[in-house]
């Protein structure tokens, strides 16, 4: 006895399914690695034919950078529309929605992408403007450039990994009691540092 063929996956709109695409394809590569990773892997993770995949993307390369940069692009307008105060005072509360519209590809964005040469140029812009986040959360708290930079470099690296691990353990409706702890956290820090 044979088993039934899965159903064809619905017709979507080309910018619904590109989406669709993209989503799948952050968790096949985040499972999986660039190199350990497919184009037929992201394939059967978006439930699609190979075809239909490249209708949308013509190689891997072009997939995985497309899954980055649309990350980068969902969080520059979210810190676009977020207020000056908000990006230094609750950098957490800015970031943690776009991580949770697309918690595979932020982990992929920040874990994985510095490792791969191709996609390196991706991760070292976020990393910057991880640390001019971080640079402004900490403004005035250090005399030392050497400890100022350290500072930075830690209390972004805190967030970031903060985020990346309630995004693995967290309940997206206690995401506010993280912002908080987080705001918390980091303040503490700073002054222990710079006591």
């Amino acid at each position: 006895m044979s088993t039934p063929a899965a159903a064809p996956a619905p017709r979507l709109p080309r910018g619904a399914r590109r989406r669709q695409l993209l989503e799948a394809a952050a968790r096949a590569f985040l499972a999986g690695g660039y190199d350990g990773s497919s184009m037929d892997d992201v394939a059967r993770e978006a439930g699609v034919t190979r075809l239909i995949l490249y209708r949308h993307f013509a190689s891997k390369s072009e997939l995985y950078g497309a899954v980055l940069d649309t990350m980068l692009a969902d969080m520059g307008r979210r810190f676009d529309e977020a207020s000056a105060d908000d990006r230094r005072r609750d950098v957490a509360a800015v970031m943690l929605p776009v991580a949770r519209a697309h918690p595979a590809a932020f982990r992929l964005l920040w874990r994985h992408a510095a490792h791969e040469p191709e996609f390196a140029e991706q991760a070292a812009f976020l990393n910057a403007n991880v640390r001019a986040g971080a640079r402004a959360a900490i403004a005035g708290a250090f005399t030392d450039p050497a400890l100022e930079e350290w500072a930075v470099r830690t209390t972004g690296a805190h967030l970031m990994e903060g985020i990346c691990t309630w995004l693995d353990v967290g309940d997206p409706d206690r995401d506010d009691e993280l912002v908080a702890a987080m705001h918390r956290g980091l303040e503490a820090l700073v002054a222990a540092w710079a006591g």
